[in-house]
């Protein structure tokens, strides 16, 4: 599928954007429209999308389309006044938290979001500083750039946040057994805190994302994610779990993917998926810490929850429901998880598979031994897989890992194209790679 790339608008584009502007793919493509699981090109070809997670329901879903129209050309305002939508809103999205996490305030970006947890996780405790892992990424603003260990360069500058190594237990520690790795890890955020201690600034929190996903969607060591919170709050500080990637039932058997573990979080921040493609996120959180913090800071955003992004949200969650795209999750999840761990077993390219209801990881290593990162392997995957029609990227400290996250409607059809695609690209690869 060798569309024609379009030089004159990539060069319009470098004019007004700038060079260093990010484009997926060695060929940019130009989409012209999306329907469910497809987008479209200008010459009519179409692509299978496995990797935004922005269309959550899937792209330009005809009922969140109608909700948006009939509210926007109704009325739109913003939350200073009283409006249906806006409350029935919030109290839909509360509801589907344990009930401490029980108030909510929305904004339009999942980094907004972050920056407005990081206010309050500091307004709160009194303290400043933030723990996360050394490949994170919650965001743009300049106060979560802080944050980004994986490639801002605020965060070499920064004194208020500290970071952990990412809890991966198939790379672990060397020299560490399987057994120990979550011990080692805790370890490594109690460090963090004894430091913060030690500098006079003291931990405010700390911000993952449950399912560690910009990290390479890691498996995590048994146990660790509960005992580091444990020891952030007894020193005072809050747990902020970033649900921007995992959250509104992409992990099939829970909504959001911290209730896989035995905690709950004191914030949740949401972001991309909320509005398919809307700009709708939000801070979900204890009431408490809403109501201190709301009295002091008076929170306000303009175009954060109108009538418009609350019927754009309300209506994500009916079809999350009346589509059954949780279920969906865990068993078309299931059927794309089979299928990847059969082409693990043709193709030593493959080290790890690892999945989380509709989010797949598939982590290339040169050698299974060694478990060195296939770095240009995975590149050239990713770029022959978007030449036959199928859209992927990639994840992880060394981008090595194929990063699979369809829209929730992805159905075992759609795997099909996707397993059979990639089993052929995995053999062309594998067949250079031989020599």
């Amino acid at each position: 599928m060798l569309n024609t790339v379009n030089t004159e608008l990539l060069h319009r584009r470098f004019k007004v954007m700038g060079k260093s502007s990010p484009l997926f793919y060695e060929r940019p493509l130009q989409l012209v429209r999306g329907e469910g699981v497809w987008l479209f090109d200008p010459e009519g070809n179409r692509y299978l999308d496995v990797y935004n997670n922005v269309p959550h329901v899937g792209h330009c879903h005809p009922k969140v389309v109608a909700a948006l129209h009939q509210q926007a050309s109704t009325l739109n305002i913003h939350t200073r006044y009283l409006h249906n939508n806006i409350v029935e809103y919030m109290e839909r999205l509360t509801a589907s938290f344990g009930e401490d996490l029980s108030m909510a305030m929305l904004t339009c970006t999942g980094s907004e979001a972050n920056e407005l947890a990081l206010r309050m996780a500091r307004f709160c405790t009194g303290h400043q500083g933030i723990i996360v892992t050394d490949f994170a990424y919650h965001g743009n603003t300049e106060a979560v750039a802080e944050l980004g260990t994986g490639f801002m360069p605020e965060a070499k500058l920064t004194k208020r946040v500290k970071s952990f190594a990412i809890p991966d237990s198939y790379r672990g520690v060397s020299g560490v057994g399987e057994a120990d790795l979550a011990d080692r890890y805790v370890a490594q955020v109690q460090q963090a805190i004894d430091e913060f201690e030690a500098e006079g600034i003291k931990v405010a929190g700390m911000l993952v994302c449950p399912d560690f996903a910009n990290e390479g969607l890691l498996t995590v060591p048994k146990g660790f994610l509960e005992r580091a919170t444990a020891l952030v709050r007894r020193a005072g500080g809050v747990l902020i779990a970033d649900e921007v990637q995992a959250g509104f039932g992409r992990s099939g058997k829970h909504m959001w993917a911290h209730q896989w573990y035995d905690l709950t979080p004191d914030i949740v921040t949401l972001g991309k998926p909320m509005g398919n493609g809307h700009p709708l996120a939000g801070v979900v959180a204890r009431g408490d810490m809403i109501e201190a913090f709301s009295q002091q800071a008076m929170y306000f955003n303009t175009f954060g929850g109108t009538p418009v992004s609350c019927a754009v949200g309300m209506a994500v969650l009916d079809v999350l429901v009346e589509e059954r795209l949780m279920e969906n999750a865990v068993s078309t999840g299931a059927y794309v998880s089979a299928g990847l761990r059969k082409l693990q077993q043709t193709y030593s390219l493959i080290g790890d598979v690892r999945d989380l209801g509709m989010f797949f990881a598939v982590e290339l290593v040169q050698d299974l031994t060694t478990k060195q990162p296939a770095i240009a392997e995975a590149r050239r995957i990713i770029n022959l897989m978007r030449e036959r029609g199928v859209l992927i990227s990639t994840i992880g400290v060394y981008d090595s890992i194929l990063k699979l996250r369809p829209p929730m409607p992805f159905q075992p059809e759609h795997a099909d194209i996707l397993l059979s695609t990639l089993d052929e690209v995995l053999y062309l690869v594998s067949q250079v790679a031989n020599g």
